[in-house]
């Protein structure tokens, strides 16, 4: 098993780390809405991309509002629900009292 000669000094630590740091990621502004996003990407605000609505954001957004107006319209009547009771317990119970 290799073993080091000598202690690594804090100045060759630190040197051989300088490269395991955490960098900002670069962010540029829609034009379209001005929504802080990342370059080369569609907002996800406004859904646009280089100009071109690409995502759609206004027509799923008028979809979404009219599939939950259909399933407010037809809701399933709820069962009620009972609770079983095991009748060793009750047996129990009533020879005892």
């Amino acid at each position: 098993m290799a073993v080091p000669k000598r202690r690594t000094s804090k100045t060759k630590k630190r040197m051989r780390r300088t490269h395991l740091k955490l960098e900002t990621k670069s962010v540029v502004s829609c034009p379209n809405c001005g929504e802080v996003i990342q370059p080369h990407r569609a907002c996800t605000k406004c859904g646009f991309y280089k100009g071109k609505n690409v995502l759609n954001k206004e027509e799923k957004n008028e979809e979404i509002t009219t599939k939950t107006a259909k399933e407010e319209k037809v809701e399933a009547p709820k069962k009620a629900t009972t609770k079983k009771t095991s009748s060793k317990k009750e047996t129990k119970t009533k020879e005892t009292k």
